[in-house]
């Protein structure tokens, strides 16, 4: 019998972190591109990036700021390339999708619903910030509703509907799983769905196999054989429920947008260290990592050939 294929997303840098807690977090465009691209060599067949103030960390959109790191990528690797329309929870919509319009990735991440993203906890854990934005960001993420609002959604998807996106389904609680069939049902998005299972943010479902197994489950009862589905555990769950997923006949997701860490109380040096763990469980535990060009036939995607970076 052939092996599973397992198709493993690298989340480069994401909005949540900042550079006072980890120096390794890349976030000047020099950096995010030299580690996605490494990511990709150590196995990452789907490089999901967002991008940052060139000089002070701080989450942007803007496409100028993508340009680059997009052109140094796609000479450098194969891999596909998923730009986030989430930005950070403080954005609105119209701004998020910007990128991706502009540059008509072959992916996209798309969350299904709004809630309190809240990570203001970590700031207790510095004394000091390298930036002055830092703090007041973490901080006030006690206050944040991040918001994907049906209308929100609709919005992403009609304007990004031209562009021929495979969406990153964001789900990050049971009730966005109910939102997309939904949306499903009124015609929004058309199977099969790319599943991916948030787990373990504070103001979403919690980091716990029993919660990984409940969402699976779910999505079964919902939509049947028409979707596929990968797992990001936050954290120190990270590695754990990647694993899990491996077993369940799921794909997962790393990255330092997701954790900082390659093990308790040790910081990452790289997103390709993330990426060559996982790599090693899943060889170890009898599958397959999936090329680029498997992940493109997995998820059904347009092709490489056909963005516009």
């Amino acid at each position: 019998m052939a092996k599973q294929k397992t198709i493993i997303t690298c989340a480069v840098t994401g909005g949540i972190h900042t550079p006072t807690m980890s120096d390794h977090l890349p976030y000047t465009h020099d950096d995010i591109a030299r580690q996605a691209i490494e990511a990709a060599e150590a196995g990452a067949a789907i490089l999901h990036l967002h991008t940052r103030d060139n000089k002070t960390g701080q989450p942007v959109v803007e496409p100028e700021a993508y340009a680059g790191i997009l052109a140094r990528v796609k000479q450098s690797t194969d891999a596909v390339v998923n730009i986030t329309t989430g930005g950070s929870p403080r954005m609105l919509i119209e701004d998020r999708i910007k990128a991706a319009e502009t540059f008509s990735p072959e992916m996209c991440s798309l969350n299904m619903g709004s809630m309190n993203f809240a990570f203001h906890p970590l700031a207790d854990r510095y004394d000091s910030f390298k930036f002055d934005w830092e703090e007041e960001y973490i901080r006030g993420s006690e206050a944040n509703i991040f918001r994907n609002t049906f209308a929100d959604i609709r919005l992403a998807a009609d304007r990004l509907r031209p562009h021929n996106v495979k969406f990153e389904h964001e789900c990050y609680d049971v009730g966005h799983l109910y939102n997309l069939k939904f949306l499903m049902d009124q015609g929004m998005f058309k199977a099969p769905v790319f599943l991916q299972f948030v787990m373990g943010i504070l103001g979403g479902i919690g980091a716990d196999i029993d919660n990984l197994v409940f969402m699976k489950r779910t999505a079964d009862r919902l939509f049947g054989d028409q979707y596929r589905w990968s797992v990001l555990g936050a954290g120190a769950a990270q590695m754990g429920l990647a694993t899990a997923a491996t077993q369940m006949g799921g794909h997962v997701r790393v990255g330092l947008e997701d954790s900082l860490f390659i093990r308790r109380g040790e910081l990452a040096t790289s997103n390709a260290q993330q990426v060559e763990k996982i790599r090693r469980v899943i060889e170890d535990l009898g599958a397959e990592v999936a090329t680029p060009d498997e992940a493109r036939e997995i998820l059904d995607l347009k092709g490489g050939d056909r963005v516009q970076f």
